[in-house]
């Protein structure tokens, strides 16, 4: 977080976080699994929702990204303040 500037950058693992193109349920327990996930979406969304609404600029990243990317994004972010 860059707290001075109001940015928030969080990196999702694409696991975790239901990445539309890697993520993927386990071949086990798939009960569990999907009502965990599906909870760990609803919990970013949300998250990312309060920030917002708190004044604060969500950048969210994926784990696959490139790096040069997400740098990218960050510093547009970081930019809007000059």
């Amino acid at each position: 977080m860059f707290t001075r500037a109001k940015v928030a950058v969080f990196i999702d693992g694409c696991f975790w976080h239901g990445c539309p193109v890697h993520g993927r349920l386990p071949g086990t327990n798939r009960t569990y699994w999907t009502a965990k996930l599906r909870r760990n979406v609803e919990r970013d969304e949300e998250t990312t929702r309060v920030l917002q609404a708190s004044g604060w600029v969500v950048v969210r990243v994926w784990e696959h990204e490139v790096p040069e990317s997400a740098v990218e994004r960050v510093t547009a972010a970081l930019d809007r303040l000059a």
